[in-house]
C-alpha cells in the first residue's frame, strides 16, 4: 500500500504565499510523477503542476509564473510553493503520484491521491 500525507494549506489573503508538501510512503520502487490538482466549489478537479522523475515540470496556464512544483527524490515528497495568489486559487488541492509499487502482492503501476488540503484566498 501507498500512503501520502499532505500539508501546508490554510487562508491567506490575495497576494500571499503558501507551500503545499506531500509525502509518499509504503513499499514504493519508483516514483514516475508527482503532482497537484485543485477542485474548486462547483467545478472539476483540474491539473496544477506535474513533475516528473527526470525533474520536467508542466504547469496550468493560470499558474505559470507564480506556482513552482519540485521533488525530494530522497524523501519522496513533492512541494507547491505558491505565490502571488489570487481569489481564483481557492479550491481544494490533492497530491498526486503515479508509482511503481507492491500492492497486495503484486508490482504494478498505480495512481494515489492525497486526502486534500483547502487553500482559501481572501481578504
Amino acid at each position: 500500500q501507498v500512503r501520502l500525507v499532505e500539508s501546508g494549506g490554510g487562508l491567506v489573503q490575495p497576494g500571499g504565499s503558501l507551500r503545499l508538501s506531500c509525502a509518499a510512503s509504503g513499499n514504493i520502487f519508483s516514483i514516475n510523477a508527482m503532482g497537484w490538482y485543485r477542485q474548486a466549489p462547483g467545478r472539476q478537479r483540474e491539473s496544477v503542476a506535474v513533475i516528473t522523475s527526470g525533474g520536467a515540470a508542466n504547469y496550468a496556464v493560470p499558474v505559470k509564473g507564480r506556482f513552482t512544483v519540485s521533488r525530494d527524490y530522497a524523501q519522496n515528497t513533492v512541494y507547491l510553493e505558491m505565490a502571488s495568489l489570487k481569489p481564483e486559487d481557492t479550491a481544494v488541492y490533492y497530491c498526486y503520484v503515479d508509482v511503481i509499487a507492491k500492492v497486495d502482492g503484486a508490482w504494478s503501476t498505480y495512481d494515489y491521491w492525497g486526502q486534500g488540503t483547502q487553500v482559501t484566498v481572501s481578504s
